[in-house]
């Protein structure tokens, strides 16, 4: 059986401050920019980076998050789904934005890489505090 996706997973660094804004009934949403670059290649053998740019957007708590601890140039990883949306814009032109949806933002700066907020920001990935003497080890 056939099954619909729209998937979006993306690495990059952010072009600039994340903006939070609050909809007519209060629900926070924050939208930045996030650049993605690749390396292409000529049919002369020549490599160059050439610069993706996607807007992202981030409804409720997940875009109260992001608005507190990303900043231009951190890191992220984001998935979430493609969505595009139109409208009129004063020439009468019909406008067309496509933006991914967040529904997941991993922090990819060393110092912000563990859940905001938790208190192992700054430990290794093995979750060790120091507090552990070599004595105590029990091999």
């Amino acid at each position: 059986m056939a099954r619909d996706l729209n998937k979006v997973m993306v690495i990059g660094n952010l072009g600039k401050d994340p903006e939070m804004r609050f909809t007519a009934d209060g629900t926070p949403v924050t939208s930045f920019s996030v650049a993605v670059n690749r390396m292409t290649g000529s049919m002369g053998g020549e490599r160059r980076q050439e610069t993706d740019w996607f807007t992202i957007v981030a409804w409720r708590k997940l875009a109260e998050t992001c608005n507190q601890y990303l900043a231009k140039g951190k890191r992220v990883y984001i998935e979430g789904r493609l969505q595009t949306r139109s409208w009129q814009d004063k020439e009468g032109q019909t406008r067309y934005q496509t933006e991914i949806i967040a529904n997941d933002v991993i922090f990819l700066d060393r110092a912000t890489a563990a859940f905001p907020g938790s208190e192992k920001e700054e430990h290794d990935d093995m979750g060790d505090t120091g507090d552990t003497e070599p004595d105590d080890l029990p091999f």
